[in-house]
């Protein structure tokens, strides 16, 4: 009998295979980096053949750990880096280019050619986002314009399209030996190329990008049998997976992943996701809302035949990022863990505050010209101000993000649930507490983007029976009630609002 499920955790530094038991624990996980490719300013690149080599690695690594075979897997679940783009050669499984980052920025002009007539939120109506660098459809079109005779191979069906899924899908189920294009709703609706409502590639938007429909994989929900692993050449270097016959159930974008890993199940339910940067999705229903405050309206989760779960998602650029930058460029820290002591060697922030728009400010703002700066320093401030005020301004950021979202949804936050790297601090979950002033609550797992592949994946055979099995599993670790008053909450979100001011304008 089945023990456990496995979750591809494929992210932007990394790739990772985690095992999860039936209460939804941790037994075992492997991981292993990949290559940051930077060939130009702005430009960021992944070898997927890497990545792909990488994750056998890690499925072999963690069933070896356990002493687990793949009669073991009830299913597999992928989980991934959203939007980074994979342009491959259906015969040969060969990618035309290295796959292209959600990060990178070398769309911009396709941005402004497209926005020329009808701006940014020209298809937002449709698939919930603006034009922007950061979504998977312009980077598509940037490949068929820069790789010589891409998009008539493409039209021919010579040539396959995906995201990260897609990508590890196929090869995961055959590669060029009848390996299954597929990806999910969550990840589909990150292209800007699927229409929200219909959950299908929209005919008008392929037409304006001139993107073919035969290079584009079919969009499935998060959790359903997608085909059974296959051993083959695409497999390792031995060529041989290793999981032939185990079931690929599930796929969802990391960030969904989290929202289900969360168990954020009903409308108003909402995450934070503290890693370099912040990303906080809330749950809206089976209704999509359309931002009017700056957030991104997204796919949440489709769950086999159940109606889609729609989400209102809002990104922070900077937040564990900025602890690294007090480590590696001002020298004040010797590692990440450091910074919560030195920030607690004083009694609060000294009033200074620290806007981290290194390269403009994200959700709701989205104000490119805006610079980094450190307000309020006098002969008194310290580097333990310091520490504290790069701490708060994850929350500050936060907060605004998480009004938005009130405002967009008219469903009233009633707590956090907070996952990533930065939850593991203390001092920051009690002021993001205090600053939201509502409750903040960690679960005892933090793998949760994994664990909500994994359930997706368990949930299409069965492993678990249904969404109040899954709920029954979440079990808080610590949590953090609001103690601060509304007038000190109100004294500092002011000077929080007047730093953000001396920020704007900067870069022209």
């Amino acid at each position: 009998m089945a023990k456990y499920v496995g979750a591809i955790d494929q992210g932007t530094t990394s790739t990772r295979f985690i095992l999860f038991s039936e209460a939804g624990e941790v037994v075992t996980l492997a991981r292993r980096e990949h290559a940051q490719i930077c060939p130009r300013p702005g430009w960021v690149e992944h070898d997927a053949t890497e990545i792909w080599r990488n994750t056998l690695a890690v499925i072999d690594e963690a069933l070896a750990k356990a002493s687990a075979s793949k009669s073991d897997l009830a299913a597999i679940g992928v989980t991934n880096q959203r939007e980074t783009t994979v342009l491959w050669d259906k015969a040969t499984g060969a990618p035309l280019h290295n796959a292209i980052v959600w990060m990178d920025t070398r769309t911009e002009a396709l941005v402004a050619r497209f926005a020329k007539e009808g701006g940014t939120d020209r298809l937002r109506a449709r698939t919930g986002l603006p034009l922007a660098s950061y979504f998977s459809g312009l980077k598509l079109v940037w490949l068929f314009e820069n790789l010589a005779g891409a998009r008539a191979r493409a039209e021919n069906g010579e040539l396959l399209f995906g995201t990260i899924d897609s990508w590890l899908i196929w090869n995961l189920t055959g590669g060029p030996s009848g390996g299954r294009h597929l990806t999910d709703a969550t990840n589909a609706s990150r292209t800007q190329l699927m229409n929200l409502a219909t959950l299908d590639w929209d005919e008008d938007i392929l037409r304006l990008f001139d993107v073919p429909r035969a290079c584009l994989p079919k969009i499935r929900s998060s959790s359903e049998f997608y085909g059974p692993c296959q051993d083959g050449p695409s497999g390792a270097p031995d060529g041989s997976v290793g999981l032939s016959g185990v079931p690929l159930a599930g796929a969802i974008g990391d960030q969904q992943g989290a929202l289900l890993g969360q168990v954020c199940l009903k409308p108003g339910d909402a995450k934070n996701t503290y890693g370099t940067g912040c990303f906080l999705l809330m749950n809206t229903g089976e209704t999509p809302r359309i931002s009017a405050k700056g957030l991104l309206t997204t796919l949440a989760y489709k769950l086999g035949e159940s109606k889609p779960v729609y989400a209102l998602e809002g990104s922070v650029a900077i937040a564990g990022a900025l602890v690294q930058w007090l480590r590696d460029n001002l020298g004040i820290i010797d590692s990440g863990e450091a910074v919560e002591a030195l920030a607690r060697s004083v009694a609060d922030n000294g009033d200074v505050y620290f806007v981290p728009a290194f390269s403009g400010l994200y959700a709701p703002r989205w104000r490119a010209d805006a610079r980094g700066v450190i307000a309020g320093l006098t002969r008194f401030s310290n580097k333990g101000h310091i520490a504290r005020a790069a701490l708060e301004a994850a929350a500050y950021q936060t907060r605004e993000v998480l009004a938005a979202m009130a405002a967009d949804s008219g469903v009233a936050l009633k707590e956090l649930r907070v996952d990533g790297g930065m939850a593991a601090n203390e001092l920051l979950m009690q002021f993001q507490a205090d600053i939201l002033g509502v409750p903040v609550v960690r679960p005892r797992s933090l793998e949760t983007t994994a664990l909500g592949a994994a359930y997706a994946a368990g949930l299409a055979v069965g492993f678990w029976r249904g969404a109040e099995d899954i709920a029954a599993h979440w079990r808080p670790d610590r949590r953090w009630n609001p103690v601060m008053t509304a007038a000190q909450r109100e004294r500092l979100v002011a000077s929080w609002e007047k730093a953000v001011e001396r920020s704007l304008g900067w870069k022209e």
